[in-house]
C-alpha cells in the first residue's frame, strides 16, 4: 500500500515538474513574439492558445495587423516548417495538396505525387474565403483528418498539422463565406483589432528606426507537442465542467435559458464547442503557469470559441443584437 503511495506522488510530481518546465516554455515564447508583434497580447494568447489545443484558427480583421507577421513569426519561435498560400478565386485543391505527375526514365513510365503547401508544420491560409468552396474544402478535409488522399494513395501530414487562416471583414466582394459546417472545424474564432496608442506608438518606433527586430527561436516541434499532451492530462473541475456545459447549452434554441436569447439564435454550437472549451481553458491555464483551469478561463474564451458556431436570426439583427453581446449576457446570467 505504501509503496503504491509512493509510486503515485512519484507520478504527481513528474507530472507537476514536466507542466512547469511546458509553463516556463511557453512564457519565454510569449516573450520572444511579443518582442516583434505590438499591441496584440490577446491574439497571441488566443493564438497559442489554439496551437496547444492541437486545433485550428481563423483570424478576422483588416489588412495590416500583422496577422501574417504573427503566423511567421510563431513558426519561428516555435521552431516549425511553415509555408503561407495566398487564397484566390482561381486556386485548385491540387494547389494545396499536390498532385501527380508522369514521369519517363529509362524508357519507363510512373507517376510521381508532388506534394503541396498543405504539408508543412504550420500552414497560414491567407484570405480563405476567397477560394472556390470546392477548395476550400480539399483544405479542411486535410485540417480534420490529417491527411489527404490522391489517386487512391493516402498521404500523412507532419506533426504538428495546424491551420491558421484569415479572412478580411470588409471586402465581401467576390468572396465565398466559410459554411457553419466548415467553421466549426476552427477550435477557435480569434478577432484581431487595433493596436492602442502606445502599443501602435512602440511600433512606429522600431519599425521605421534602423531594422526590426528578428524573431528567435525558443524551441521545437518536439516541445510543443510534449505541452499538447501536457494540456490534455490537466484535470479540470466538475465546476469548470459544469460552466461549460451550462454555457454552450444556453446558447441553444430549445435550452431552457433566457427568452430573449433562445428567441434571438437561429443556429447555435453543438458538442464540438464543448470539446474545444475543454481543451482551451486548459491551455490557457498552462500558458499562465497554472495547473487546473478556473470559471475565469471560461469567461475569457467564450467569445473566441463561440462566436463563429452561432447564428443570430433576422429579427434579432434587425433589433441590433450582435453574437458577442449575447455571449456577453450569457456569462453575466450563468457563471
Amino acid at each position: 500500500m505504501n509503496d503504491t503511495v509512493a509510486l503515485d506522488q512519484d507520478a504527481t510530481r513528474q507530472a507537476v515538474a514536466l507542466a512547469e518546465r511546458a509553463a516556463s516554455t511557453l512564457g519565454r515564447v510569449r516573450e520572444a513574439v511579443g518582442q516583434v508583434i505590438f499591441g496584440q497580447e490577446q491574439v497571441v494568447e488566443q493564438t497559442l492558445v489554439t496551437l496547444l489545443a492541437g486545433g485550428h484558427g481563423l483570424l478576422i480583421g483588416v489588412p495590416g495587423l500583422a496577422k501574417t507577421r504573427l503566423v511567421e513569426t510563431l513558426g519561428i519561435v516555435l521552431g516549425l516548417d511553415w509555408k503561407r498560400i495566398q487564397f484566390t478565386p482561381d486556386l485548385m485543391p491540387a494547389d494545396i495538396i499536390g498532385s501527380e505527375v508522369l514521369e519517363e526514365e529509362s524508357g519507363r513510365r510512373s507517376f510521381r505525387f508532388l506534394k503541396g503547401p498543405v504539408f508543412t508544420q504550420l500552414l497560414m491560409a491567407d484570405e480563405i474565403n476567397r477560394a472556390s468552396p470546392r477548395t476550400q474544402s480539399a483544405l479542411l478535409q486535410a485540417m480534420q483528418e490529417r491527411q489527404v488522399t490522391v489517386a487512391g494513395q493516402r498521404y500523412d501530414l507532419p506533426e504538428p498539422f495546424h491551420v491558421l487562416a484569415t479572412q478580411n471583414p470588409l471586402e465581401q466582394e467576390g468572396t465565398y463565406p466559410l459554411p457553419e459546417a466548415q467553421l466549426d472545424r476552427f477550435l477557435l474564432q480569434i478577432d484581431v483589432g487595433y493596436p492602442d496608442r502606445d502599443a501602435e506608438k512602440r511600433m512606429l518606433i522600431a519599425t521605421t528606426f534602423g531594422s526590426e527586430a528578428a524573431p528567435r527561436r525558443v524551441c521545437g516541434p518536439a516541445e510543443l507537442m510534449e505541452a499538447q499532451r501536457i494540456v490534455r492530462h490537466i484535470p479540470v473541475g466538475e465546476k469548470v465542467v459544469d460552466a461549460i456545459l451550462r454555457l454552450v447549452r444556453a446558447a441553444r434554441p430549445d435550452s431552457d435559458g433566457p427568452r430573449e436569447v433562445r428567441e434571438a439564435i437561429a443556429w447555435a454550437p453543438g458538442p464540438r464547442a464543448s470539446q474545444a472549451f475543454m481543451l482551451a481553458v486548459r491551455a490557457r491555464a498552462l500558458i499562465d503557469g497554472r495547473l487546473a483551469p478556473s470559471t475565469d478561463d471560461v469567461v475569457a474564451l467564450a467569445p473566441p470559441v463561440l462566436r463563429h458556431r452561432m447564428a443570430l436570426s433576422f429579427s434579432a439583427r434587425a433589433e441590433g443584437m450582435t453574437i458577442t453581446g449575447v455571449i456577453d449576457r450569457l456569462c453575466r446570467d450563468l457563471l
